[in-house]
Order: C-alpha cells, then sequence, then structure tokens
C-alpha cells in the first residue's frame, strides 16, 4: 500500500472528522492471525498464536509479564517478524512468514495500524504540534497545513490545545502519553495498538489516560490492548484474551473470564491480580 492509499484508508477523509473511526459493515473482520510463532534465541515467545479483530472491536490482552503480549503487538504493527504463522488485514497484507518478509511487507503492516508505546517515545526535540504531523507529512506525504490543521483538532479533542508548542520535557507523564495517542490517531490508522499505555504513569495520572482511550472505544475504533488495568479492561473490552507462556490460554467476553475463568491458569493470574482490590 502506498502512502497515499494509506491515508485514504483511514478512518476519515480530508473534509471529515480526524477522530471518526471506519464505518465498515457491522462485524467485518479487519484483521487475521494464524499460527504466530516468535522466539529469540532457543526462547520460544509466542508459540502458535490465533487472532481474529472485528472492525470496531476491542480486544484486550492480559497476563503476567513474558507471556509474549507485548511481542503480539509488534508482530501486528510489522516491528518484529514472526518466526512462522500467518497475518493479514482486510484488503491487504497478507503475509505468510514461512517465506523472508520484505521490507515494503513491513511497511505495509505499519500502514495499516499505529502503536501507543509505554513510554511516549516523543522526539524531545520537538514540539507537541511538530511530533503529532511528523508522521503523516513525512511518511503519509500529507500537506503540512492540513497536517497541522487535523493535529490541532486531534489535540483540542485530548485538551492540549494549548500545549501544541510545548515540548516534551514540559509536560506530566499523562499528558505526554495523550500525545501519543494523538501522535498514533494522526496516521488514521484501521487498527489502533496499546502497550501497557499507563504503566509508566504515577498513578493519579492513569485515570486521564484512560478516559481518552475509552471514549476512543466508545467512538468505535478498532483496538487492541495490552493492560493490567483490569477494572478498565471490563468496561471497554468486546474480548478477553488471557496469555501465560506464549500461548492463549483462555479467550472470552469480560463478563466470562473475570466471574467464571475456566483455566486453572488464569484463575491464579486474577487471584493475583484482584486480591489487593478485594
Amino acid at each position: 500500500m502506498s502512502p497515499t492509499d494509506a491515508t485514504a484508508a483511514g478512518p476519515s477523509d480530508a473534509a471529515g472528522d480526524p477522530l471518526a473511526p471506519e464505518t465498515p459493515p457491522d462485524d467485518a473482520v479487519l484483521l487475521t492471525a494464524r499460527g504466530l510463532r516468535k522466539s529469540f534465541g532457543e526462547n520460544e515467545v509466542l508459540r502458535s498464536i490465533d487472532l481474529e479483530v472485528r472492525r470496531g472491536e476491542v480486544v484486550v490482552l492480559i497476563g503476567p509479564s513474558g507471556s509474549g503480549k507485548t511481542t503480539v503487538l509488534r508482530s501486528l504493527n510489522g516491528l518484529e517478524t514472526p518466526d512462522g504463522g500467518i497475518l493479514s488485514f482486510t484488503g491487504g497484507p497478507e503475509l505468510d512468514f514461512a517465506a523472508p518478509i520484505s521490507k515494503n511487507q513491513r511497511y505495509a503492516l505499519r500502514d495499516r495500524s499505529a502503536m501507543v508505546f509505554q513510554q511516549h517515545n516523543l522526539f524531545p526535540h520537538m514540539t507537541v504540534i511538530e511530533n503529532v504531523i511528523e508522521g503523516p507529512v513525512r511518511v503519509q506525504r500529507v500537506p503540512k497545513a492540513r497536517a497541522i490543521a487535523e493535529a490541532s483538532a486531534l489535540l483540542d479533542r485530548v485538551g492540549l490545545a494549548e500545549k501544541r508548542d510545548a515540548y516534551p520535557f514540559q509536560l506530566s507523564g499523562g499528558q505526554q502519553q495523550r500525545v501519543g495517542i494523538v501522535r498514533a490517531l494522526a496516521l488514521r490508522p484501521a487498527l489502533l495498538l496499546f502497550d501497557e499505555p499507563t504503566s509508566a504513569l504515577d498513578p493519579e495520572l492513569v485515570g486521564e489516560v484512560l478516559q481518552v482511550i475509552k471514549e476512543l472505544a466508545d467512538e468505535g475504533w478498532t483496538m487492541v490492548v495490552v493492560t493490567h488495568e483490569i477494572a478498565f479492561a471490563r468496561q471497554v473490552a468486546d474480548e478477553v484474551l488471557f496469555m501465560d507462556g506464549g500461548v492463549i490460554v483462555e479467550r472470552g467476553a469480560p463478563a466470562d473470564i473475570f466471574t467464571k475463568p475456566r483455566e486453572e491458569r488464569t484463575r491464579r493470574f486474577l487471584d493475583r491480580i484482584l486480591r489487593p482490590l478485594d
């Protein structure tokens, strides 16, 4: 997919709301992964992961540290190349990792999705507005004036309009993470990926970031979210996947996973996470 096509495939057109998600037919499948495997040396991190994400759906991955959750996200975004399996987006690309993957094929994955990282990853020498427009202008070849207008609207939407000319060091951690979310939205992705977006924040700043993500879910954005925030997962998830040891141990609706998990490994994990909340 070309940068022009990637822009056209995003949630809205040039005259539309840059925060409006795609409006495809109900229950249309956006992403399918089959048999994804990944090892780092002798450490087998992913063991035949199967995953399906429908447009407008929020899939939440939970599980202990080291279970492979982040590697799944990075594989969906082309930041990691699986050792095997098949990954396909409706309308392309479709990749079979049994064969070598080219740089262009990895870029095609990144055309369809955008990642929000744990540590913000903002460019420290750029202002907020410069950070947000960097991808649209340099990668997608969006005209700068249009990129600035859309970025300004997005910043206003998350309550950061007055921070557009600030530098990252002048922002709180929660504000930096909201800028990270806006930067992802500015790419007009079909799929938003969140890798524990509140794990690096002070507790009093967690709520402001989770509220933005919840509002995006309510607006119909398609997301895959890795989080340890169980109460948040209960609120936003359409499907919850519990991972452990590089496999999906259990999957289901939040009400089922969090109140009546079938698998003993799931129950043990939730007991450890939820007991301090009782």
